[in-house]
């Protein structure tokens, strides 16, 4: 498998060692190879040009580069530092991502307020340059409880965030397009998931695209799991890093944040007791509709699991357990 360390297949940086500087640097993210290598020829000549993108952006912007990140899933993010020893984030995004499209037009309208602050942008490489904020959410210790709790409060400052003008995907067509997403991946991965999955899926993307009110939409960060927030560095609460950029209600936010720890719903034996209880939190924190939350909810578990399932990443197992249970609501 393609990554930049000293067993890649990528060439050695242009005048050093590969040992100096690309091992140097540690292993690409599991997810960000396999997304990539999911891609074909494309996604494998991406993943060699790697070293050589990196090299011209490091003089183009007199970087220092430190390390590769973890957890990323389809763009690379390293940690840099800028002249001054001042710490900053390289995210290096592949062709085919919209690095430069919604994202970058939600960093820039945000203005560091809710997101890290976006510093430059080089469109040829699909580059940013970023603020490095404290450590992720996912990473303090924290029961699953209190991460909840930290992303409410982060996600309402969100959602009082100007909305960039033109482009952002709609509630509406979000929901349509996770429909066709769950559909034609459990076709192609064989059927993993029952027939009732499907057809609960199938119902509740119809009955969110229809909900989707323009007056009543939001800009949502789009993916606000807790290796997405990271602390400010003023220590003022948490920051958000790779954001989807919706224009969409409040409650698809939350629902993202239903299909996390699986492992958690499962514990107890009664993955639906334990998955409305934490609907219920999430809505009282929140002040949303607490069936709109559970409905995005159920579309996030279920394609989320489906996409782990298809690059075998992550805990798809549990989410498909969890779809099962929240099937029988």
């Amino acid at each position: 498998m393609t990554a930049i360390c000293g067993s890649c297949t990528a060439p050695p940086w242009p005048g050093r060692s590969r040992s100096e500087r690309v091992c140097g640097l540690g292993r690409l993210p599991e997810a960000v190879q396999r997304r990539a290598l999911d891609e074909g020829e494309r996604g494998r000549a991406w993943l060699a040009a790697l070293p050589q993108i990196l090299e011209r952006l490091e003089s183009l912007w007199r970087l220092e580069s430190v390390h590769i990140l973890d957890g990323g899933s389809e763009a690379v993010a390293i940690a840099v530092t800028l002249p001054g020893a001042r710490p900053a984030v390289l995210k290096i995004a592949p062709p085919w991502a919209d690095l430069l499209g919604a994202e970058r037009r939600v960093l820039e309208a945000a203005g560091g307020v809710g997101f890290a602050e976006l510093y430059a942008v080089d469109e040829a490489a699909h580059a940013l340059l970023l603020e490095r904020l404290g450590t992720r959410l996912d990473l303090l210790g924290w029961t699953p409880e209190a991460q909840m709790d930290a992303l409410c409060e982060a996600l309402m400052a969100v959602w009082r965030a100007p909305v960039p003008s033109g482009g952002l995907m709609d509630g509406a067509e979000k929901a349509r397009r996770l429909g066709r997403f769950i559909a034609e991946t459990a076709q192609a991965l064989g059927a993993p998931l029952s027939p009732a999955v499907l057809a609960r899926a199938d119902e509740y993307a119809a009955d969110r695209a229809l909900a989707h009110d323009p007056a009543r939409a939001v800009l949502a960060h789009g993916d606000a799991h807790p290796a997405n927030a990271l602390q400010a560095p003023d220590g003022g609460g948490f920051k958000f890093i790779d954001p989807d950029g919706l224009l969409i209600e409040p409650a698809y936010d939350l629902g993202v944040i239903m299909r996390e720890w699986p492992e958690v719903l499962l514990e107890g034996g009664d993955p639906l007791a334990a998955g409305r209880a934490r609907c219920a939190r999430l809505a009282a924190r929140t002040g949303v509709d607490a069936e709109a939350i559970w409905r995005w909810g159920y579309l996030e578990t279920v394609s989320t699991g489906l996409l782990c399932c298809k690059l075998d990443v992550f805990d798809w197992r549990e989410m498909f357990q969890v779809a099962e249970a929240w099937t029988a609501d």
